[in-house]
């Protein structure tokens, strides 16, 4: 093993010097950083790179398990997730250095510029691509465009020793979490990703200092997020309207969206202010206009209702500063709305129910926002909410339906994995150990074919869209739309 550690060094440092990740002047550094990591005191000369050179990341499962085999590091998944990002940061530049390199690349167009970083991203193995390959993925044509459904396997299950050291470890403080600027190069703990290799670019935005990285779990292409310079509790108010604009302005290529601002319908992370972006065309931008609408003192912002089984008004403009104002508009209208005959209310016991998720991207010169309309209001009838994923579908999907699903992708949970093979075998009258979960809505498929696979798959495609149907807060029937109208109206 000690010949193929030391080609694997070799090929590695190799690698980043070719992709420009190590300067030259750099690399007798770089080397002996690797060698101390690896508990290595020396370096045998001359040994040629392989070619084709591997990737970086291809070389980690060696290095891994040497350093287990020398007792470096514990055999789990926590500790070796930690010695990865320290093997990978030899190779990553320093934050100064990539944010320079970022806006050099800009000054020429800023796709160059998200395609240096987004490179890097996945070339340092921040990006855990070879994970996020294990995803289940399929689509699903319903009845409002093509639907994307994904089973989420890439993050990796902790196992009982990480969970057990975890419970004894110390609380901590630093980083305050996990989208905090201090994550940049963090070491990790139990509780704690390891994000030595991880790199954050700064950008200025309405004269403050915002943050920009990709997420190292990506759920479609180019999957980032912009996040606030300062720990602070994500809120829905004009100032968000104008960063969206102000994001998609810098960075006309990308989609940029913020999940809601309240609990139920709101995303995982509400204590930081951050939006999701990319670059990915989602079923809900391609869904059309159901019925366009105007409103008095918004001559230059075009409003229509789109056809979506969420409840979503597009408005659309040249002038952003117009359509801040038209979405600050339906906001603080949509805040003190109610409908008793929809289970619209906004308020009870002082506590808010309404707010938006919203979603802003360019059509050449102009600026297009989507914003969906949310409740979280619960009742004993729907104590997961009026506005959730109900009873009768969460054997599927029981979790928020954050920003990413609002559009039409569907993140589903690592346990169907293995219960929808059960599923299939039920279906094809194999033995089988369907959950108890899954019985009735199983009796309810119906299998035209062999292809258990195809079936089991559109029926869960379907459940999606139920899904969503019941997350919208105006159904897509001549009540819902009437009511819907009713609040156009408001405007």
């Amino acid at each position: 093993m000690m010949a193929r550690v030391e080609q694997a060094i070799v090929d590695l440092l190799t690698f980043g010097l070719e992709k420009g990740y190590i300067d030259p002047l750099d690399l007798i550094l770089k080397q002996n950083q690797l060698l101390d990591l690896l508990g290595k005191d020396s370096l045998e000369i001359g040994i040629a790179p392989t070619y084709p050179l591997p990737e970086a990341k291809t070389l980690l499962p060696l290095f891994l398990d040497y350093a287990v085999s020398q007792e470096l590091v514990d055999d789990s998944v926590a500790d070796r997730a930690i010695f990865s990002a320290k093997i990978m940061a030899i190779i990553t530049p320093d934050p100064s250095v990539i944010n320079r390199e970022f806006w050099l690349h800009y000054q020429t167009d800023p796709i160059d510029a998200t395609d240096y970083f987004y490179q890097l991203s996945q070339d340092n193995d921040y990006i855990q691509t070879e994970a996020i390959a294990k995803n289940i993925a399929f689509n699903y044509q319903s009845d409002y465009g093509n639907l994307e459904v994904t089973i989420n396997l890439s993050k990796p299950e902790k196992d009982p020793k990480a969970i057990a050291a975890a419970l004894m470890a110390k609380e901590s403080s630093y980083p305050l979490c996990q989208l905090c600027l201090e994550n940049e190069g963090y070491a990790g703990t139990l509780t704690h990703p390891a994000r030595f290799n991880h790199r954050i670019v700064r950008f200025p935005m309405l004269g403050e200092t915002w943050g920009f990285q990709y997420s190292p779990y990506a759920y479609y292409e180019e999957h980032c997020i912009f996040l606030a310079s300062k720990h602070r509790p994500m809120q829905i108010e004009k100032k968000t309207f104008e960063n969206l604009f102000g994001i998609v302005d810098q960075f006309p290529h990308y989609f940029v969206g913020s999940n809601a601002d309240l609990p139920i319908v709101g995303g995982s992370i509400l204590s930081h202010d951050h939006y999701q972006g990319g670059r990915h065309t989602f079923a809900m931008e391609k869904a059309d206009i159901l019925f366009n609408f105007e409103v008095t003192g918004f001559e230059t912002v075009s409003f229509g209702i789109v056809n979506w089984p969420m409840s979503v008004i597009r408005i659309q403009s040249d002038d952003k500063e117009a359509l801040t104002e038209a979405a600050v508009h339906i906001l603080e209208k949509w805040r003190g709305y109610s409908d008793a005959s929809v289970s619209i209310e906004a308020f009870s016991d002082g506590k808010p129910h309404n707010t938006v998720t919203p979603i802003a991207r360019r059509q050449g010169a102009a600026f297009v926002c989507d914003i969906v309309l949310r409740n979280n209001r619960t009742t004993a009838e729907y104590p997961d909410g009026i506005f959730h994923p109900h009873q009768d579908v969460q054997h599927i999907k029981k979790e928020n339906i954050g920003l990413i699903e609002v559009m039409g992708l569907a993140i589903l949970p690592p346990r169907l994995k293995d219960e929808l093979i059960e599923v299939k075998k039920y279906l094809a009258g194999r033995p089988h150990e369907i959950a108890s979960i899954h019985q009735p809505w199983a009796d309810t498929i119906t299998v035209t074919d062999e292809d258990y696979q195809g079936t089991v798959e559109k029926a869960v495609g379907q459940v999606f869209q139920r899904v969503l149907e019941d997350a919208g807060v105006y159904k897509m029937t001549e009540q819902g739309l009437s009511a819907f109208k009713r609040f156009v109206d408001s405007l």
